[in-house]
């Protein structure tokens, strides 16, 4: 397993296994359970690129932040569960003051971090993914699925959907196909996609597709006979271009296939070719380079020398920018807790989590930060590790994707009550006492 060092603190330098790194008292360290081998590469290294970069800029441009230096190390983890916690545990302890955040980029490892990072006090950010009935803080302190979880996601799909059909009322009788990743992430939403069916009065039909995705011709045929109004694709890695291919052998409209945002970046359109041409995706960050923060990496990092991405075409693209909306959060979480603890010095994991629940980037912020537009505003509180629930969808022309609709907002009224219901489950089941919310500040 590949496990290497990289601190930006003015040069990029770049260690592999061998001595242990060593670490400054003033430095902030951040484990970093990458994978950028396999079947899933693609958006590890998109992701995980952006965030470095983006830390890269801090330490470049601001030098730290409140003259912290931010450093940080990779592990391997080829998006496998085992190797996962192996990381995990490699990685909790460096630095001055332990791993300050873990960024699993996972739904499996993130399921199999939850027990261990709350007993070692280190906060788990999920963004965009993970267990989402952790949005209930007052049970999972130490886990933010922050920006808009997957069952929030889902009611905005159904939302589009609705739109796009005349209006929610007309979703009555229309059939929809859930294809679906045969993984903790795939099988989230089965639940939320149930219950907005009986409540629309639409019938669902769920599709596994085993891993890693490159063999869908069964599942295909079943779409050709269920002739649905709408095809759900809740894809990953190799999974996506296939499916659109596949789409396209049996002529099914792309235009009536709307993808998670783990399905709608450039690495899963453009090896489909013109199968592709019409597909739209849900997204909680857009894609371009022609936002200030971009184009400040671009300057203070690539121009020199020191941008994380080997193709640097992929700098503004739909996985590079999600990995600097990781970036944006983790640094202003680090800034918050420092408000409260002390300004100057390196904050611990338990610092963190209080950063991370008291998050606030609102539109100011983000404008500020050189990121308007680029993602949405989000206030995190205890009771709420999601801080937003909005949702864009994008459409694939070809050759680039294009917004399609403002921010759709989640149904609170679907996702809340099966969040506090589902969360009261666990809690009873690990003997966990609730935090109260309403004493916390």
């Amino acid at each position: 397993m590949k496990l290497k060092k990289t601190v930006i603190t003015g040069l990029a330098i770049a260690a592999t296994l061998g001595a242990a790194p060593a670490f400054s008292a003033g430095e902030q360290f951040i484990g970093l359970t990458s994978y950028r081998v396999g079947p899933y590469a693609a958006g590890g290294s998109g992701i995980f690129g952006g965030l470095i970069d983006y830390m890269s800029l801090v330490n470049a441009r601001d030098g730290g932040i409140n003259g912290v230096k931010l450093v940080w190390e990779e592990c391997e983890t080829e998006y496998n569960n085992a190797r996962g916690v192996e990381c995990y545990e490699r990685l909790k302890t460096k630095g001055p003051t332990g791993n300050t955040v873990v960024h699993p980029l996972s739904t499996g490892i993130t399921y199999s971090l939850i027990d261990k990072a709350t007993a070692d006090k280190i906060p788990i950010i999920s963004l965009g993914y993970g267990r989402t009935d952790a949005t209930d803080g007052s049970v999972f302190p130490y886990v933010f699925p922050l920006v808009t979880n997957y069952w929030s996601q889902n009611t905005a799909k159904i939302k589009f959907i609705g739109m796009k059909e005349g209006g929610m009322d007309k979703l009555k009788g229309k059939k929809i196909v859930n294809i679906y990743h045969d993984s903790a992430y795939g099988k989230e939403t089965i639940p939320v996609l149930d219950v907005q069916a009986k409540k629309y009065g639409f019938s669902v039909t769920h599709v596994p597709v085993a891993h890693p995705g490159n063999e869908q011709q069964s599942q295909w045929l079943q779409v050709r006979q269920i002739k649905p109004d709408w095809v759900i694709l809740r894809g990953w890695g190799v999974m996506n271009p296939t499916a659109l291919k596949s789409a396209a052998k049996i002529g099914f409209p792309r235009e009536k296939i709307v993808g998670v945002w783990w399905s709608g970046a450039e690495e899963d359109t453009i090896p489909a070719g013109s199968a592709a041409k019409g597909f739209i995706a849900a997204g909680f960050n857009v894609a371009g380079a022609n936002y200030p923060v971009i184009k400040d990496i671009q300057k203070f990092v690539y121009a020199k020398g020191n941008g994380n991405m080997e193709d640097k075409s992929r700098v503004g693209s739909v996985y590079y920018n999600r990995g600097v909306v990781h970036g944006i959060l983790t640094v202003e979480a680090i800034r918050t807790a420092q408000e409260k603890f002390g300004k100057g010095k390196p904050i611990t994991g338990e610092q963190m989590r209080w950063g991370i629940e008291h998050l606030n980037v609102d539109a100011k912020k983000l404008k500020a930060l050189g990121a308007e537009g680029f993602m949405p505003d989000l206030k995190v509180t205890c009771s709420d590790h999601e801080g937003s629930g909005k949702v864009k969808f994008q459409q694939w022309d070809g050759k680039k994707w294009n917004v399609i609709t403002d921010w759709i907002d989640a149904d609170q009224s679907i996702v809340r009550p099966m969040i506090e219901e589902s969360a009261a489950k666990y809690a009873k089941e690990k003997g966990i006492k609730p935090r109260d919310c309403s004493k916390e500040s």
